[in-house]
């Protein structure tokens, strides 16, 4: 947990409002959790690309003794056509200078400090939708912890948690509804871009693809 005395807001969302877009459904492939209904979700819709996939769940793997975690780096948009919100994570960031054992993790001043900066220079006129932290051989959930630091630093309607359990491969987001509730067991999954005519890479084994049929077809 941090202190109060150390809590710095990543990114400044004063009168932030979303870009208008097109959310790409049809380059995609849409992961649920046994949370998720088969109609889509209301509220955010989580879309992550390739690249940030990937890299989110090496640097999840790379400690599976102690939790490791860091920010999730992309755009936040409103579909120009149904006016839902969508995000799409771009890349990520982990976190430097964290202090962390088997069951918890803890961003510093320093680690928030560090973050903020990778953001400038690498990633300028890109956002932190929200941040990301592993719970090895623990399950996907939100502790009291978790959620002390989700509602502290990451509180605005559109911020994710991404929770990752590397030794049995599995990952959830957990994502404010429309009245900006969260729960903290009841994650869902995402949508997967899908680029350069390649196939899926995901390897969160709990998460099942999303069947969809035709119009006009017979199901």
């Amino acid at each position: 947990m941090i202190s109060d005395s150390l809590r710095i807001r990543i990114g400044d969302s004063d009168a932030m409002q979303p870009a208008p877009g097109h959310m790409p459904v049809r380059q995609a492939i849409r992961w649920l959790s046994a949370y998720d209904s088969p109609s889509p979700a209301e509220g955010m819709r989580v879309f992550m690309t390739p690249s940030a996939y990937v890299r989110c769940c090496a640097h999840a793997g790379s400690d599976l003794m102690h939790e490791v975690g860091g920010a999730l780096v992309g755009r936040w948009r409103m579909d120009a056509a149904t006016r839902q919100p969508y995000q799409v994570i771009e890349a990520v960031l982990p976190a430097r200078h964290t202090r962390h054992g088997p069951a918890h993790l803890t961003f510093t001043q320093d680690s928030l400090v560090a973050l903020n900066e990778d953001l400038e220079d690498r990633f300028p006129g890109r956002l932190m939708l929200g941040w990301y932290h592993t719970h090895p051989r623990m399950g996907v959930f939100l502790s009291g912890q978790d959620l002390w630091i989700h509602e502290h630093f990451f509180p605005e309607p559109w911020h994710v948690a991404l929770v990752i359990e590397p030794v049995t491969r599995a990952g959830g987001f957990f994502v404010r509804d429309t009245a900006g509730r969260l729960d903290p067991h009841a994650y869902t999954g995402f949508h997967e871009l899908l680029r350069d005519g390649r196939g899926s890479l995901r390897v969160w084994t709990n998460l099942r693809q999303e069947v969809v049929v035709e119009e006009g077809g017979t199901g």
